[in-house]
């Protein structure tokens, strides 16, 4: 298993044990953290589970892709470290990994 932890916007944090493969986003959701909607179901066709990954972190998990860039046009206050969950996949390498959820989503 691999440790993640999502810091809602409150301060809140998730510390989760997901499955490697599944993505942030399912993972967020079934553990109810709140503000990551995820209305489209991980589809990358909207941007209701934007996260801000940890500067720490960014460049182990990488640049969005040119789809996800394009949905993060919709998002709430992109920031450089901007990511849609749902396209973050867990693997080893990402034991730790730290993502913060912005104020709203789009």
């Amino acid at each position: 298993m691999t440790k993640l932890t999502i810091v809602a916007f409150d301060g809140t944090r998730f510390d989760i044990e997901a499955e490697p493969g599944s993505t942030v986003m399912e993972n967020a959701v079934r553990n109810s953290v709140p503000g990551i909607e995820a209305e489209c179901g991980g589809a990358c066709a909207c941007a209701t589970c934007h996260v801000y990954v940890d500067e720490a972190w960014t460049e182990k998990v990488g640049p969005p892709a040119p789809m996800e860039e394009d949905m993060l046009d919709f998002a709430f206050e992109v920031k450089p470290n901007s990511r849609l969950s749902c396209q973050i996949k867990v693997k080893a390498d990402l034991d730790g990994l730290v993502v913060n959820v912005p104020e709203r989503q789009a």
